[in-house]
């Protein structure tokens, strides 16, 4: 009886050790992230990827939305393609048309969806989601792009928060996508890529 009593004592405190554990580096890692492939240069094109996370043990993920700056559009946004997954693409009118390469341009991608057909993210793993993007904007050094990551539980976690200049990080971060300083390479890249 003493010995399975010491033996429960142990498993309780391994138990609260790993809870521990747990809370202390899940926001450390957990979050929604958007990392460019190579630069994001102001005027460019470049690959980015939305970086998802599985943070549960019970569920997966099973649907990402991510919302597009409508404060600097872009016009272009293209998806790779993904196994295991359903990909949208949502155009909106913009307010007012914007000029790329010498055209008027009167909407752009305001959302992209992502659901997937089979088990989505299992518990312990990530998921990288490439879209091509462009024209980047050159009067902005980052582009917010607001994130809601759906289970299988139909837990919903919208990763909205923006980050205020001198205060600590929010509890769930927008995914911020930083931008370089424009080169000759780069617009020369842009054009290529538009025509």
């Amino acid at each position: 009886m003493k010995a399975s009593r010491i033996a429960t004592r142990v498993t309780a405190a391994a138990a609260v050790a790993g809870c521990a554990v747990l809370v202390l580096s899940g926001p450390a890692f957990a979050h929604v992230s958007v990392a460019a492939e190579g630069s994001a240069a102001k005027g460019g094109y470049a690959v980015v990827d939305f970086k998802v996370p599985n943070e549960r043990d019970n569920a997966s993920t099973t649907k990402l939305e991510v919302a597009f700056p409508a404060d600097h559009p872009l016009t272009s946004a293209m998806p790779e393609p993904i196994n295991g997954w359903k990909i949208d693409v949502t155009k909106s009118k913009l307010a007012k048309p914007i000029e790329v390469h010498g055209k008027q341009i009167s909407e752009a991608v305001s959302k992209i969806t992502w659901t997937a057909t089979g088990k989505g993210i299992e518990a312990g793993y990530f998921q990288k989601f490439p879209v091509s993007v462009g024209a980047l904007p050159e009067d902005t050094d980052e582009l917010v792009f607001k994130a809601i990551q759906t289970y299988s539980n139909k837990e919903v976690v919208r990763w909205i928060e923006v980050q205020e200049d001198g205060a600590e990080e929010p509890e769930n971060p927008a995914p911020v996508l930083a931008l370089t300083a424009a080169s000759e390479d780069d617009h020369h890249g842009a054009g290529a890529e538009d025509a």
